[in-house]
């Protein structure tokens, strides 16, 4: 792995800036899509040579710099005493969400999670030597808005009320999601990834103080318990940026909220940065397409360390010529002028 772009980046010794694409095995591609006229999407997950193969597709195609381990957000507290199916059309649906402190202390750690190390096993048989496999999980809030709110919903205003009237029970949540998240970095460890980045998608939604309290220890306690090289993606970050840069990972990911050329905050930390193409903009033409990643990297070359790759989930009607287009745009251009 000597030879990996991206892990040379997280050493600083890059030559050129690599790029991967958050939700990057996904419904935007061909050959995926071929795949889902045959199975669900909980075949899909359960089925370890399917998901490796899906993990690996995007390599093959973008030339992306990392695979992306093909699972779901819910995919840990599917095992912990939750009903969750993976509809096709709404995403991931909690049959019995979280309402009490009786539901919470119902929750058990993770049983059987081992066809996931099999996924992992499976799909480095298949990747390059140079391309490593990124494991994931979501942080424990964010995990805890789908298992509340019982799907992705705007705004989560069940989760919000919990937040507020029963926080207590809601810490002694996070603490159960926080435990069960270290355990299941270890699996994928073992198993086989190389980095691995924590989803903190719905944390930006809270205040500074709430984040502070509901969000920041717990994210702290993941990542200074998992020892291997790290990412912190936080959506809509840009008024936690301050506590953000606290945060012990070894990269930090942001959306589009952050201007690389006017922020002073992350450089001054000194950490990784990733990010943070505007999705629209992989629907603008090709030549605006190009100015907007080339606006990124001359702004992202103050930053000692850095990763290319979009504000947040890639879309499913994406054209994927335009995804290859920016990588190849991203691979050309030149870091060290």
């Amino acid at each position: 792995m000597n030879d990996s772009l991206l892990l040379q980046a997280f050493q600083g010794k890059n030559k050129r800036v690599p790029v991967w694409f958050m939700r990057q095995a996904g419904r935007y591609l061909p050959a995926y899509q071929d795949i889902r006229k045959k199975y669900s999407l909980e075949e899909m997950f359960r089925n370890p040579e399917i998901a490796a193969q899906v993990t690996f597709l995007p390599v093959g195609y973008l030339n992306v710099d990392a695979a992306v381990l093909f699972a779901d957000i819910l995919t840990l507290p599917a095992c912990m005493g939750l009903k969750i199916v993976f509809d096709n059309q709404a995403g991931p649906v909690v049959k019995n969400p979280l309402q009490s402190i009786s539901d919470v202390v119902k929750l058990h750690d993770f049983d059987d999670l081992s066809y996931v190390a099999e996924i992992i096993k499976r799909a480095n048989a298949k990747l390059p030597q140079d391309v490593p496999l990124i494991g994931f999980a979501g942080s424990p809030f964010t995990v805890a808005c789908y298992l509340i709110d019982g799907s992705s919903v705007t705004n989560f205003p069940k989760t919000l009320k919990f937040l507020s009237s029963q926080p207590k029970v809601f810490h002694t949540l996070l603490k159960k999601l926080t435990q069960n998240t270290i355990q299941y970095y270890r699996l994928q460890k073992k198993a086989g990834i190389k980095i691995f980045q924590l989803f903190d998608t719905w944390g930006g939604m809270l205040s500074f103080t709430k984040y502070k309290e509901f969000v920041m220890p717990y994210v702290q306690d993941i990542f200074n318990a998992v020892n291997l090289p790290s990412i912190y993606y936080l959506k809509n970050a840009r008024h936690l940026l301050s506590l953000m840069t606290k945060i012990q990972a070894d990269f930090l990911s942001v959306c589009h909220t952050v201007d690389f050329k006017h922020d002073t905050l992350l450089t001054k930390s000194r950490k990784g940065v990733q990010g943070n193409l505007h999705n629209a903009a992989l629907y603008a033409s090709y030549s605006e397409l190009e100015k907007q990643v080339i606006k990124i990297l001359k702004g992202a070359q103050k930053f000692k360390k850095f990763i290319f790759n979009v504000g947040h989930g890639v879309l499913p009607d994406v054209d994927p010529d335009k995804l290859r287009f920016v990588v190849e745009t991203v691979h050309h251009f030149n870091w060290t002028a």
